[in-house]
C-alpha cells in the first residue's frame, strides 16, 4: 500500500509492510558537490509532484571495509549524488490508520563507523521494529571522511556535525506529518555516532529531548594545530595545497585512498609527536575540531559545566570493545607487553597504568591486555565520565554494559555487538558479529529498554550517579544492576 506524506520541500510516497510505513532516501540536504562541496549544508531544492521514497537513497563517498571487516559490518554503497537523506519508518499512516493519539515519540539514529564509513541504510539499522513498538525512527546520512571532518582553511570546520544538525532541524520541521511529536525526540548513535551524540548533547542545541551514546563518549576532539597536521599530510600526499579550493578540484574517490592510508597509519601507531597529541588519543586521523565556533570545549568537559543538562542521557558501551579491532584481524597474535606499552602510550594512556593493568590481569595474552586498556580508555572510562559529569549538573543519566559474548572469531562482547540487539535485528547481522543462535530475549529486554527511554524517559532501572555507579549489566541469561562494574580497573584511572 502506497501512502503520500507532504514535506517542507515537496511530496514523497512510502511503502506500507505488517503496519509499518517506511520513507526512504528523502533529501534533508541540498547534495554537497560543485559549489556545495565542503560548504555548510543547505536545504535542498523542492520538487513537483510526488517524489518515489520506497529504497534507499544514495550514500555519501566512502571507502569500503577491508575485507576482515567487510563480513562483520556489511555498510552498503549506494551511488548518486543526493546523499545527504534521511529514512523514516513510522506506525501512522497519513490516511488515518494506525495509532490515533497524539504525536508518537521519535528515535534518530547516527551511524557510526570511525567517522569515515557507515550510512542510514545499513541492514540492522532498519527502523521497522521501532515502528512496529510505536516510534516514530528516523536513520541519516552524514559526510563522512575528508568530506565531513577534515579541518581545512577555507571550508566550515566539522561539516558532518552541520549535516547532523540540519537532520535535526528536518526532524523538528517535518517530523509531525510522520505522526511523530518533534518535542520528544531522541537522538541514539553507536561508535563515531555515539561521539556525535555527546557532542551535539554538549551544544544545547534544543533538537532533542533525550539522548543515548552507545560505545562512544565526550573525549574526542582534534585540537585545529593537530587536524591541520592530517590535512598537510593528506595534501602532500596527493600533490595539492592543504586548503578547501585545492581539495575540491579532486574528486572524492581520488582522496579516499590517501584518507584511508593516512587513517591506517594514525591508528596502526597513534604518534603524537607526528600527529598531536588529540588525534593520537583517539587513534582516528578524521574527528569532530575544537573550532572554538561549534565547538568550543571537549564535550565530556562541557557537560561537567552543565551543558545538557536537561536532556536524558542513557550511556554505555561493551565489556570488550577493541577485540573487535585486534582479534579477527590477527593483530592481537603479534603483540607482546612491550608493544602494548608503546600504543598505550601514544594513545595518552597515563604512565604506570599498562603495568597496573598487568598486575590486575596476570594471566591474559598481551593481545587481551591491549584490548582492555583501550577497550578503557576509549570507552568505558570516557563514558563514566560524562555518566559523572551530566549526573552531577543535574541530567537524569543511567549506564548500561553490553556484556554477552559472541562466539565468532574470538570477538566476546566486542565493539557494535549489541546494535543488533538494540534494534531486534538479529537476523540482519546474518551471524557476522553475533554467531548463531545468538539469544533473542537479550534483544527483547534490550530493545524493549530503548523504546522504553524514547516514550517515557526511563529505561527501566536504577539510575546513575558518581557515589552508586549503578550500571545495568545486559547479558544472555540476565541482566542484573551492579554497582561500579570492574571498579579495580575504573579506578586506576582517577
Amino acid at each position: 500500500m502506497a501512502a503520500v506524506v507532504q514535506t517542507s520541500r515537496g511530496r514523497v510516497r512510502g511503502a506500507a509492510r505488517d503496519g509499518v510505513t517506511a520513507f526512504l532516501g528523502i533529501p534533508y540536504a541540498a547534495p554537497p558537490f560543485g559549489p556545495d562541496r565542503f560548504q555548510a549544508p543547505r536545504p535542498p531544492e523542492p520538487w513537483d509532484g510526488v517524489r518515489d521514497a520506497v529504497e534507499y537513497g544514495p550514500t555519501v563517498p566512502k571507502p569500503g571495509y577491508p575485507r576482515v571487516f567487510a563480513a562483520l559490518l556489511p555498510d552498503p554503497a549506494i551511488p548518486g549524488d543526493d546523499c545527504l537523506n534521511l529514512n523514516v519508518w513510522t506506525p501512522r499512516l497519513p490516511d488515518g490508520a494506525g495509532p490515533d493519539e497524539a504525536g508518537l515519540p521519535v528515535m534518530v539514529w547516527i551511524h557510526g563507523g570511525a567517522f569515515r564509513n557507515g550510512s542510514g541504510a545499513v541492514p540492522v539499522y532498519s527502523g521497522h521494529t521501532f515502528a512496529r513498538d510505536g516510534v516514530v525512527c528516523v536513520t541519516i546520512n552524514y559526510r563522512l571522511g575528508v568530506e565531513g571532518f577534515a579541518h581545512l582553511p577555507g571550508a566550515p570546520p566539522n561539516r558532518g556535525l552541520l549535516d547532523q544538525i540540519a537532520a535535526l532541524e528536518w526532524v523538528r520541521d517535518n517530523i509531525a506529518a510522520f505522526g511523530g511529536d518533534p518535542a520528544r525526540v531522541t537522538v541514539f548513535g553507536e561508535s563515531a555516532g555515539a561521539m556525535s551524540v555527546t557532542t551535539l548533547l554538549s551544544l544545547d542545541l534544543g533538537l532533542f529531548h533525550r539522548a543515548v551514546a552507545q560505545s562512544g563518549a565526550g573525549s574526542i576532539a582534534q585540537d585545529p594545530a593537530d587536524a591541520l597536521l592530517v590535512t598537510r599530510e593528506m595534501a602532500a600526499r596527493l600533490g595539492v595545497e592543504p586548503t578547501a579550493e585545492a581539495f575540491a578540484v579532486l574528486d572524492p574517490a581520488a582522496i579516499i585512498p590517501v584518507q584511508n592510508a593516512v587513517a591506517a597509519e594514525v591508528a596502526a601507531l597513534p604518534d603524537p609527536g607526528r600527529w598531536g597529541a588529540t588525534t593520537a588519543a583517539g587513534g582516528m586521523a578524521l574527528t569532530p575540531v575544537l573550532d572554538g565556533e561549534l565547538i568550543t570545549r571537549r564535550p565530556e568537559d562541557a557537560l561537567a559545566a552543565g551543558a545538557g543538562r536537561d536532556v536524558d542521557l542513557l550511556i554505555g558501551y561493551t565489556t570488550e570493545e577493541f577485540r573487535l579491532f585486534l582479534m579477527p584481524t590477527g593483530i592481537a597474535a603479534g603483540l607482546n607487553d612491550e608493544l602494548v606499552g608503546a600504543v598505550a602510550a601514544g594513545m595518552g594512556v597515563p604512565p604506570g597504568l599498562p603495568a597496573a593493568y598487568r598486575a590486575h590481569h596476570p594471566n591474559m595474552a598481551s593481545g587481551e591486555l591491549l584490548a582492555a586498556i583501550i577497550t578503557d580508555s576509549l570507552f568505558r572510562i570516557p563514558a563514566h565520565r560524562a555518566a559523572a559529569g551530566h549526573a552531577d549538573s543535574g541530567g537524569r543519566t543511567w549506564m548500561y554494559e553490553f556484556a554477552w559474548r559472541s562466539p565468532n572469531h574470538d570477538l566476546g562482547a566486542c565493539h557494535a555487538l549489541e546494535i543488533g540487539f538494540v534494534f531486534d535485528n538479529l537476523s540482519a547481522e546474518e551471524e557476522g558479529l553475533t554467531g548463531p543462535n545468538p539469544p533473542q530475549a537479550l534483544a527483547d529486554r534490550m530493545h524493549r529498554a530503548w523504546t522504553r527511554f524514547a516514550v517515557d524517559g526511563d529505561p527501566g532501572w536504577e539510575r546513575f550517579d558518581p557515589a552508586s555507579r549503578a550500571v545495568m549489566v545486559f547479558d544472555g541469561p540476565g541482566d542484573e544492576t551492579i554497582r561500579d562494574p570492574h571498579s579495580r580497573d575504573r579506578k586506576l584511572w582517577d
